[in-house]
């Protein structure tokens, strides 16, 4: 999927229904104090509403579309891989359509901990292998690679991460009537959350860790991504 079509997913009634589900299991992982940088990578912006020093990148293979909609400029296309930003700057990195769609999950894990400043928090939401979500192409989450719970906790480890919680959201089936959807929702706190359609990880970046064996990306320096006036364009897709 393209950034408009995700995007277009949440204007429609299953979209918005999602979206408040989710947001109500991110509303603590994402609060934040107002000086703490939050990077959201994937299609992350209707999440990020009201985080004033918040930047929401998406992925060069996906698109991009103008975020907010008044101010300044606050999102970008970026290779996930190598992304235009120095070391331990950011204190919550947030990734939601992203991992999924990766070229590569590990290298993506190793560039999000480079990011990270230490005790810098990881918030992960990820279509799960074991739901019925990732089999159906009516949402974001039935497209990309699925994971388990096993493969995300491996993945973390071998990242650096130390794994805080985890938890799972959207039990209910993404065919399922928009209003039931939401109804069936504190079923995910029982044995069947398991089967949710996503899982939402919060992990913690290790201080003492260190990337080793990283393939080398990069041959121009890092820039730091500058905000501008917001243009009166409409949103755009990479073709």
């Amino acid at each position: 999927m393209n950034i408009v079509e995700i995007a277009e997913f949440y204007s429609h009634p299953l979209g918005r229904v999602t979206q408040g589900v989710l947001a109500a299991k991110l509303k603590a992982p994402l609060a934040v104090p107002a000086d703490q940088l939050v990077l959201g990578l994937g299609y992350a912006s209707p999440y990020l509403t009201g985080h004033e020093r918040a930047l929401s990148f998406m992925m060069a293979r996906a698109g991009v579309v103008h975020w907010p909609d008044t101010g300044k400029v606050r999102s970008a296309l970026v290779d996930e891989l190598d992304l235009p930003l120095g070391d331990n700057v950011v204190d919550v990195a947030f990734l939601i359509h992203a991992l999924e769609f990766a070229e590569s999950a590990e290298e993506l894990m190793e560039e999000i901990w480079r990011v990270l400043s230490p005790q810098g928090r990881l918030v992960l939401v990820v279509p799960n292998r074991r739901g019925f979500w990732s089999v159906s192409d009516r949402s974001p989450f039935g497209q990309g690679q699925p994971f388990s719970g096993q493969q995300l906790t491996a993945l973390l480890k071998q990242a650096q991460f130390s794994l805080k919680r985890i938890d799972y959201g959207l039990v209910s089936p993404p065919w399922a009537a928009p209003g039931l959807v939401k109804t069936m929702e504190p079923l995910s706190r029982t044995g069947l959350g398991r089967m949710g359609g996503v899982i939402v990880i919060e992990a913690v970046k290790q201080i003492h860790a260190y990337s080793t064996g990283k393939h080398v990306r990069r041959v121009l320096p890092r820039l730091r991504p500058m905000l501008l006036p917001q243009p009166a364009l409409r949103p755009l897709a990479k073709r």
